[in-house]
């Protein structure tokens, strides 16, 4: 039986994530010639080509596809190995990282850390941030859990999981004044300010699809792509604004704000992205299984 090297491995995955000898020879600070060699001797061992030339370009043959998977998940699992035993030797107390999108609401990311925020064994590290840094960080083993408003395709290289944790209804809510009459929806629209998400937010989108059903063109006072500062501008606008309600809880109960309508067919839905790795975070893992 023939036994991998694992150094060879590592040159070809470089080679395959740069696209060319050169680029990875220069990353790996060896020589052309030298990656060449390895190159060469890891395809003798395994018996197959792993590159072709198309063009003067290295292109990946079938073999080197699937040779590139696995490459991508023993050195993956290495990288996780490491992490997890290195700062749990450095720490003696549990801890999680948490990844939080910047347009996802403060009052649902409390919500779902409450269980832990009171526990002396655990340690909460949280950082806010868009999602394309949050899962550049997860990647990276940076992070344990990212927590979006947004699912993200799982694809062979990344394996992510979005493991929805909450659906929340959606409302226009405003401020309560003397002799209000009830909203009429779509109607009132015509005549009242609306803030709005960005065009990014899914809630916006099924908004939009729905004004659109209705040919009616609403008065947009404001666009906003935080949460934190639609929650501000709900409180100000003499308006109203398109929100999640858990966003305005603490305005809803102080009656400071109230629900003028509510839209039973759009939702916001809340995720909490994992990769997939050996070793999960127990507590992690822990947090996880009281939401099922």
């Amino acid at each position: 039986m023939a036994f991998l090297n694992y150094h060879h491995l590592r040159y070809f995955r470089a080679i395959a994530h740069e696209g060319s000898l050169t680029k990875a020879a220069k990353h790996l600070k060896l020589s052309q010639s030298a990656l060449s060699v390895q190159l060469r001797s890891l395809e003798e061992n395994l018996g197959q080509p792993l590159f072709e030339r198309k063009h003067k370009a290295l292109m990946l043959t079938e073999a080197g596809q699937i040779a590139l998977e696995y490459a991508d998940s023993i050195f993956r699992s290495g990288e996780e190995l490491t992490d997890l035993l290195q700062n749990r030797a450095k720490r003696s107390r549990g801890f999680l990282r948490v990844g939080a999108a910047s347009n996802l609401s403060r009052n649902f990311q409390l919500t779902f850390l409450r269980p832990l925020i009171s526990r002396d064994d655990v340690e909460l590290i949280i950082h806010s941030g868009t999602l394309r840094e949050l899962l550049a960080q997860l990647q990276a083993h940076t992070l344990d859990v990212v927590l979006s408003n947004t699912p993200v395709r799982r694809d062979a290289e990344t394996g992510w999981h979005s493991h929805l944790l909450d659906e929340q209804p959606v409302s226009l809510v405003g401020h309560k004044k003397r002799g209000m009459k009830p909203f009429r929806f779509p109607e009132d629209l015509r005549k009242t300010p609306v803030v709005l998400p960005s065009l990014e937010s899914s809630i916006r989108a099924a908004f939009d699809v729905l004004m659109d059903q209705t040919g009616i063109r609403p008065i947009i006072a404001a666009e906003v792509d935080d949460m934190a500062m639609l929650r501000l501008m709900a409180r100000e606008t003499n308006g109203v604004t398109l929100v999640p309600p858990v966003v305005v809880r603490d305005e809803l109960e102080s009656g400071a704000l109230v629900e003028r309508h509510r839209f039973p067919q759009i939702k916001e839905a809340f995720y909490a992205i994992t990769p997939s790795r050996r070793f999960p975070n127990p507590i992690l893992r822990e947090l996880m299984s009281t939401r099922r």
